[in-house]
């Protein structure tokens, strides 16, 4: 899926919504269902995504129009995602750390 926004720092949902063909309503009911996607309001109720939001709708527009997955089952790829980040991230740490004492241990 190509999406054609241009560099912003906030997309209104009509922008949004053009870039993904589908209506600014199923963006609304995403963002209910998704826990995930959570565009800034302001006190008129004017819905702003940012980049990450975009990112996140961009999978989940994947999951559920190109795959065909249920809400359900994009609900539960969207948390394997999350915790396989968590995974990522926490092997980088400790590669650091085992580096970081490698380098200390040489100089004892």
């Amino acid at each position: 899926m190509n999406i054609n926004l241009p560099e912003k720092r906030y997309y209104s949902i009509g922008e949004v919504s053009k870039a993904f063909n589908v209506n600014p309503s199923l963006l609304r009911f995403w963002e209910k269902e998704f826990d995930e996607i959570k565009p800034k309001k302001k006190e008129s109720g004017t819905r702003k995504y940012t980049p990450e939001n975009i990112k996140i709708l961009k999978l989940i527009y994947h999951l559920v129009k190109e795959k065909g997955l249920t809400i359900s089952g994009a609900k539960k790829q969207l948390k394997v995602k999350d915790s396989e980040d968590v995974k990522i991230s926490l092997l980088s740490k400790l590669e650091s750390i085992k580096v970081d004492l490698t380098f200390l241990k040489s100089k004892l």
